[in-house]
């Protein structure tokens, strides 16, 4: 998703995501040469709209469509309004992602650090997952990489029923509400929903500061280990 999201960004001319919806058609073969396509579908003076694809083997894996602005310029009027974030242990008190059981290779691990507050790791009573993330080479988040962070943690139904296998994403939708500040970024996610072994998620990041600077909502797809 991020490369093509950096393609639909020199397209736009604007500065930031500000709502990314993706959908997710085929796994991503690693090591594979891809190929990303992108188009502009709309330009005003404050907002973008454009849509990329990236595809393997000549099919499709994944399709994006974004709209890019300026996070940090006012759009319109109103209070400021934002969820408070979780309070958690410190991130030496919490367990690393890559320590768990996941039921499939997560590669991406290799190179983002995800922390899970000690209660989300074995079955509760609630389906919350929260935690701390950051790159693990101590890069400071951007707009830009903000929908790849949202989607790091292990999936919140496993709070409730433990591993859960693999849980594929069909949609996933990020909300870019402010440029993060430097440090970790503190990381909530609830499943509030689930039928027929489809799930949906919200989700939010706080960066060091306590400001949200992310939500999401995604449609997964809860299968056999």
């Amino acid at each position: 998703m991020s490369p093509v999201l950096r393609a639909m960004r020199e397209l736009s001319g604007k500065a930031d995501p500000v709502s990314v919806t993706t959908h997710f058609l085929r796994p991503v073969q690693g090591g594979t040469d891809c190929r990303i396509e992108a188009r502009l579908i709309r330009t005003g003076r404050t907002m973008a709209t454009a849509q990329g694809t990236l595809s393997q083997d000549g099919k499709d894996r994944l399709v994006v469509i974004a709209a890019f602005g300026d996070v940090e310029t006012a759009a319109g009027i109103g209070p400021e309004i934002g969820p408070s974030p979780p309070e958690l242990p410190p991130v030496e008190d919490c367990i690393a992602r890559a320590n768990l059981k996941q039921g499939v290779e997560l590669p991406l691990l290799t190179r983002i650090d995800c922390v899970l507050h000690p209660d989300c790791v074995e079955p509760g009573d609630r389906a919350v997952v929260e935690g701390w993330v950051r790159f693990s080479d101590g890069a400071a988040a951007s707009t830009l990489s903000l929908p790849c962070l949202v989607d790091v943690f292990p999936p919140s139904l496993t709070a409730l029923v433990g591993n859960t296998g693999w849980v594929p994403t069909i949609e996933l939708t990020t909300h870019i509400r402010r440029a993060p500040k430097p440090g970790w970024l503190r990381a909530r996610f609830e499943c509030d929903d689930l039928h027929k072994g489809r799930m949906i998620e919200t989700g939010a990041l706080w960066d060091s500061s306590g400001a949200v600077v992310a939500r999401s909502r995604q449609i997964g797809l809860l299968l056999e280990k």
